[in-house]
């Protein structure tokens, strides 16, 4: 389906994601405990988690089985009569509602094609009042999430076309990122026949020494690195992977690029850069593409 001659709608940040799991108590124990969200709200059914002044960043579900990715959130710089014309002028089923959740009390409902996950569209959170000066170990943000796609252009023209996204790297044919402000991407996808769902949830540190200070912490509760740390050449960040109870993959990330003029190129050369000025681009197949430091975890990169 593509959208009339109407703008995109203006996303212009990544707000929550939404886990279910059958151990709400063990899941919400990894990411008080171990990444130290603060619970905003809870209840037997849901936990409402935050790593900044945002009422939540992640949501834990209580249900009968593991699924990543259900509810992803974003947050529109623009108003939500108006998104909700264009989304139906476009040819896409909307829905308005106020009772989701706390904190966003109206938000659009869309579905993304070819996955099934519920997309939630608002205006604003309400604030949580936590500091981002009170915990030396919590992320500072939700940074992006990859998933997979059985159909990756026709993905790619819906988060560009009807939400605004704009293209910042591919790999190869089958590995898009999108951007929907200045980090180089908030949504990437991964082509797949074989595998569906979320591919990784990536949680954003302030440098280095932030991350390593979380790294040792994770390694005292017991939580083993799956790969890294290491450098990727799309978007440049410095990774580490490990998993969290549930088996979802988790990414701990500093020092991606930010794209503040991308008709000039990224905004500032860096030495881990190896173009001058930096373009978005398709990227070979390579070891440069994954990960400029050396080791490939292919396993991980699969699934």
């Amino acid at each position: 389906m593509t959208t009339t001659n109407n703008s995109p709608v203006n996303v212009s940040k990544l707000g929550y994601v939404e886990f279910i799991t059958p151990d709400l108590d063990r899941l919400t124990e990894y990411y008080t405990r171990a990444l130290d969200f603060v619970a905003v709200e809870s209840s037997p059914e849901a936990v409402y988690l935050t790593s900044s002044f945002d009422h939540h960043s992640v949501v834990l579900r209580a249900g009968n089985d593991k699924r990543a990715r259900t509810v992803v959130g974003y947050e529109i710089a623009e108003d939500l009569a108006d998104a909700e014309r264009r989304i139906r002028d476009a040819g896409y089923t909307v829905e308005r509602r106020s009772d989701i959740a706390p904190s966003t009390p109206d938000i659009l409902i869309i579905d993304e094609p070819l996955t099934g996950t519920q997309l939630h569209l608002y205006d604003e959170q309400t604030r949580s009042g936590v500091k981002p000066d009170d915990s030396i170990l919590r992320p500072t943000k939700l940074g992006h999430i990859a998933s997979f796609t059985p159909e990756l252009p026709a993905l790619q023209n819906f988060y560009q076309e009807l939400l605004g996204f704009r293209w910042s790297d591919t790999i190869g044919d089958f590995f898009v990122f999108l951007r929907c402000n200045s980090d180089h991407h908030a949504a990437n996808f991964m082509a797949s026949k074989s595998f569906q769902g979320m591919h990784h949830i990536a949680y954003e540190m302030r440098d280095l020494n932030h991350l390593q200070t979380m790294l040792d912490h994770l390694a005292h509760e017991n939580y083993r690195l799956e790969w890294g740390p290491g450098r990727h050449g799309a978007g440049h960040n410095v990774f580490t992977y490990h998993k969290d109870p549930d088996g979802n993959t988790i990414e701990l990330f500093t020092q991606l690029d930010v794209i503040s003029d991308e008709a000039k190129g990224y905004f500032e050369p860096r030495p881990w850069h190896t173009d001058f000025p930096q373009y978005p681009k398709t990227w070979e197949v390579d070891l440069a593409a994954v990960n400029s430091w050396g080791p490939i975890n292919q396993a991980l990169l699969e699934h």
